[in-house]
């Protein structure tokens, strides 16, 4: 057996197992394999390299190719997340996020139904985020390099900076997260956490940098 048709087997098998649509809802050929391989298809022919004649699939094929060449990484961590969940066995819950003021947290985690399954997360804490290190008097730079976005983008970098969970969200499935959660990154410190298979942690990425970086590591 081919690994692509492997892979398309492991992919039915998957789809299979979600609670989204209702078993006495479904057909005998429901997400079968030669389904799943034909919605693949639909989507790889609208690749703009694709030198063939695109199948016959829907506008959202585009939309979602289109999605995954502009963010891979984000696409990447979607599908695990879904994958992830299914294999819980969680159910998808419609978005009810929940702040706490007081406490500066957030209920988070939660699978959403929409155009492409995505986790839920509060743009909410990315700002309480900021403004905490902002009343303690800490400067908004990347926890692991200390790179400042305002340093050399100027006005419009000021204060910009990307919020990241120490413990992913797909590991963890829905919690209540706390400022402490999080820590504040560049985008490549972001991108490098999350590049390969192990998601790196903090500590580690910030040992990487020390490792191979000629200008010392300022964040502790």
């Amino acid at each position: 057996m081919s690994d692509s048709v492997a892979a398309v087997g492991e992919l039915s098998r998957i789809l299979n197992l979600s609670g989204l649509h209702p078993v006495e809802h479904r057909s005998n050929k429901f997400r079968n394999p030669a389904g799943v391989a034909r919605k693949t298809a639909d989507i790889a022919t609208q690749h703009p390299d694709y030198l063939g004649k695109p199948t016959n699939g829907n506008r959202l094929d585009r939309e979602v190719l289109t999605e995954f060449l502009e963010e891979p990484l984000r696409m990447q961590m979607i599908a695990e997340e879904i994958t992830a969940s299914i294999l819980r066995g969680e159910s998808v819950m419609l978005p009810d996020e929940d702040i706490d003021e007081a406490e500066g947290s957030a209920s988070e985690g939660r699978l959403l139904a929409a155009r492409h399954f995505r986790r839920e997360r509060s743009p909410r804490l990315r700002a309480k985020k900021i403004e905490e290190s902002r009343k303690k008097g800490l400067p908004i730079v990347c926890n692991v390099c200390s790179f400042a976005f305002g340093s050399i983008y100027g006005e419009r970098g000021f204060e910009y900076i990307e919020v990241h969970h120490v413990l992913p969200l797909h590991v963890s499935g829905e919690v209540q997260t706390k400022l402490s959660d999080l820590v504040m990154l560049c985008a490549n410190c972001h991108r490098m956490i999350h590049r390969g298979k192990r998601w790196l942690t903090v500590e580690e990425l910030r040992a990487v940098v020390a490792l191979n970086s000629p200008d010392p590591v300022l964040v502790g």
